[in-house]
């Protein structure tokens, strides 16, 4: 089989293989102990993840992608307004413990820097908009997210905001494996070998995306045991969100005529979180919030 039939027999498999990684992960993580170890292995995965999208993704046109102003002002308009106002509705129906409210703003309020790239990229949307507009994601969200946990918290939440886990995610999860995928993209742009070795590792974005999933899963269905009942009763807002992110994206994209690729990104913006990103942040949250005195 030819590397391009294979490639279009993954993406077209993607959604199957994505759902077997994620159900084999849980029965692992049911049947041995310790796949919490994995933890340390989420960010590396995450990185080669992003790594081989980025190598899929047209780096040289990016400088044509931040004039993109209509799709700029429509991703801003999504993840900084409607989004926030989406949230203030769902969280009124989140069980009224402040560390529930908190882990269920810090996920939801933060839109998307890294692995939306990949799910954009092999959902047919434009993923070097996306791609192109992480810095200013980034930043907007870092300057927002302790005005949004005030209004909904109260002073001492935005007390918890903290620059290193969006910087640390940034500069692993964004600037090394970019700096990587223009090298190699240089370099097939020079080599036959550089042409091959680029073209194999087009082969990867789909499997490196399901084992990102297994180690995801794995490493935290252990850790569930004592929130269980936490997780089940906040389930339906993420669901409820999931349902709805999308379709408000692609409704303001289309509003202002975006094309279709691009409004599929804006969607793809809307409904995807930056759980993985802020973890450190909300687990160092968790922590003042639940021990105060240790201030």
């Amino acid at each position: 089989m030819r590397r391009e039939e294979l490639r279009d027999l993954l993406e077209t498999r993607q959604v199957a293989m994505y759902f077997v990684a994620v159900c084999l992960a849980a029965v692992v993580a049911a049947v041995l102990s310790g796949t919490e170890s994995l933890e340390p292995a989420i960010s590396p995965a995450l990185a080669l993840m992003l790594f081989v999208t980025f190598l899929q993704v047209p780096l040289a046109s990016l400088r044509e992608a931040f004039r993109n102003g209509r799709f700029f002002g429509a991703l801003l308009a999504v993840n900084f307004a409607a989004m926030p106002i989406l949230v203030m509705i769902l969280v009124q129906f989140a069980p009224p413990e402040p560390l529930v409210r908190l882990g269920i703003l810090i996920v939801l309020l933060c839109p998307c820097i890294d692995y939306v790239v990949t799910f954009s990229h092999l959902g047919r949307a434009d993923a070097r908009l996306l791609l192109a507009a992480t810095p200013v994601l980034l930043v907007v969200q870092m300057l927002l997210l302790p005005l949004w946990l005030t209004l909904f918290l109260g002073s001492q939440a935005a007390d918890l905001m903290q620059m290193r886990p969006f910087v640390h995610a940034f500069l692993w999860l964004i600037a090394i494996p970019l700096a990587f995928a223009v090298l190699c993209q240089m370099w097939a742009a020079r080599s036959a070998a550089g042409t091959r070795v680029a073209e194999t590792l087009g082969l990867l974005p789909v499997p490196a995306t399901a084992l990102v999933l297994f180690i995801v899963i794995a490493a935290v269905v252990p850790q569930l045991g004592p929130a269980v009942a936490t997780v089940l009763a906040v389930a339906p807002l993420y669901i409820a969100f999931a349902a709805m992110a999308p379709l408000v994206g692609w409704g303001v994209a289309r509003l202002v005529r975006l094309d279709a690729p691009a409004s599929r990104a804006v969607a793809f913006s809307a409904a995807t979180r930056n759980s993985l990103v802020v973890l450190p942040l909300a687990l160092g949250g968790v922590d003042k919030l639940a021990h105060p005195q240790a201030d």
